[in-house]
């Protein structure tokens, strides 16, 4: 069996004296979609911004590809990983194909080529926002300019030709997307890992969603992993009691293996 692509050991964050991470112990696989679940405050955006290499532990050690991530070169990095943090934005009166080019800048040197150029066309495509070339960002709704950002980490890693494993780390990639839109990114994150080998990490509040893409959840809470593995096993009653507080049963529609959740009180 291959080594994990991301491995995290004891990770531990804080904030003046409040763990926010606590111990952590966490991998991901090349080929898989991995969410993070819990409650507001439960360090999940802080664990993927940790596995990311976007913030360092107070301890603990992420390796990525086999390597520290304080080894890697931050270009080298930004070629192999990408992150879409929430609610991005541009501050500049970027048009959208602008912003998707950025994520082209760690492969090219100096102004993007008719390749980059390509590649951002196939990314708005594939985040279905091939409609929005061309706009300003800052006209754009929240939803419009979430799948342009979301084109912009598939330019940055999902389509080179090469057999480097890449990452693509998602912060609430669904939060300001309708229903069908929500679908559509998930459904692309699932295939982006089992068809092109990408592993796919997603902080994720809608526990169905999960359910239904994911090949592996994270219940967490109070900065501590409480329980990991398949949707199936995860998402029962009895551990969402404990993380969220709320009961909900379990409902086995029969199109997928992972059951459907609703909550009861």
């Amino acid at each position: 069996m291959s080594a994990p692509l991301i491995e995290a050991s004891g990770i531990e964050v804080r904030l003046g004296r409040r763990p926010v991470l606590d111990g952590v112990d966490f991998h991901v696989d090349a080929g898989r979609l991995v969410c993070l679940l819990g409650p507001n405050g439960a360090g999940k955006s802080t664990l993927l911004r940790v596995l990311a290499g976007d913030l360092a532990p107070a301890r603990g050690t992420v390796r990525f590809a086999g390597r520290p991530l304080r080894e890697w070169q931050a270009t080298a990095l930004a070629r192999r990983r990408a992150v879409m943090t929430q609610k991005p934005a541009a501050a500049f009166d970027f048009t959208s194909r602008d912003v998707v080019l950025l994520g082209r800048y760690p492969h090219c040197a100096g102004a993007p080529g008719p390749r980059d150029q390509g590649i951002a066309s196939e990314a708005l495509a594939a985040a279905e926002a091939g409609h929005l070339d061309g706009r300003i960002v800052t006209t754009l709704s929240g939803g419009e300019n979430a799948r342009v950002h979301f084109a912009r980490t598939l330019a940055q890693v999902a389509f080179e030709a090469d057999a480097h494993p890449r990452a693509l780390f998602l912060d609430e990639p669904t939060a300001s997307l309708d229903l069908a839109h929500q679908h559509a990114l998930m459904r692309l994150a699932r295939s982006l890992a089992h068809e092109r080998g990408l592993a796919v990490v997603a902080v994720v509040h809608d526990l169905n969603l999960a359910a239904r893409y994911a090949d592996r959840v994270a219940l967490l809470a109070g900065g501590r992993v409480l329980l990991e593995g398949a949707p199936r096993e995860v998402l029962q009653p009895g551990p969402v009691k404990h993380c969220f507080g709320v009961d909900v049963v379990s409902v086995h529609t029969g199109e997928h293996d992972a059951p459907a959740l609703v909550v009861t009180g």
